[in-house]
């Protein structure tokens, strides 16, 4: 069965769809079989794959409307396949909330799929809603990317307390699988605070690897490609694959 893991943040602009894609990317390259799950309406996830948002996408799975094996498209990467989101997806936030265990239907849509995967990552929303809540009843694991941000500590601890509750009342076996840092810019003293704060916090939750600004990683998804497509010799995807390698590690 495949290890599943959602990236979440609630405040957006944190690199959290760059995040999921790329580790992903790395990690099919690796030779682990993987599979994206675009769970945010906007559908960023599947345009930086070079994915098409018709029909079939996670909509079509969540409704029941297609056989979880008809929404898995292939990308550009050999080994990582994902499943397409679209404007869709916002009105399946409204149809949940009367469901019973409204919470579970995304983890019931992948359990067909899991044997057939490594890894699944999930790329949820801005926000804490029922669609994330979704991701954290599927998932494994939580990754937690931070941009290096006074704002980003306050956000994290809410981020942490929704989790922690979820793990009580929804998933039980959901862990914390790691934080790391984004965006970072080593010339300013505010990132150092940040990333000191948080490791002496966290301690061995926050991973090695940090994500530093690059542009190269902003302009690949524009032409639907992960970064090892796109420029694999950059500095943003020496980084991405390091923490594809530490997430591999701790399993």
């Amino acid at each position: 069965m495949a290890k599943t893991i959602v990236f979440v943040n609630q405040k957006g602009g944190v690199g959290k769809t760059t995040s999921a894609i790329n580790i992903g990317a790395y990690i099919a390259l690796a030779g682990k079989k993987v599979l994206l799950v675009d769970f945010d309406s906007q559908g960023n996830m599947s345009s930086g794959v070079g994915v098409s948002k018709d029909k079939p996408t996670v909509y079509e799975l969540l409704a029941g409307q297609v056989e979880p094996s008809e929404a898995v498209k292939h990308t550009p990467v050999e080994n990582l396949d994902a499943i397409s989101a679209s404007i869709d997806l916002s009105g399946a936030a409204i149809e949940l909330v009367d469901q019973e265990n409204r919470e579970y239907f995304l983890k019931n849509a992948l359990s067909k799929l899991s044997p057939n995967y490594d890894y699944i990552l999930i790329d949820c929303p801005p926000s804490l809603g029922i669609l994330t809540l979704n991701g954290l009843a599927a998932a494994d694991s939580v990754l937690v990317p931070m941009q290096c941000e006074y704002f980003a500590l306050e956000g994290i601890t809410l981020l942490l307390q929704t989790v922690e509750k979820v793990q009580k009342e929804i998933n039980p076996s959901l862990t914390i699988g790691g934080i790391f840092f984004t965006m970072y810019d080593s010339r300013t003293r505010l990132a150092q605070d940040v990333v000191m704060q948080v490791k002496s916090y966290f301690k061995d939750v926050v991973f090695n690897t940090i994500i530093p600004r690059n542009v190269r990683l902003s302009e690949a998804p524009s032409h639907g490609l992960p970064i090892c497509k796109y420029d694999p010799s950059c500095v943003g995807a020496r980084s991405y694959e390091k923490l594809a390698e530490e997430v591999i590690k701790r399993g």
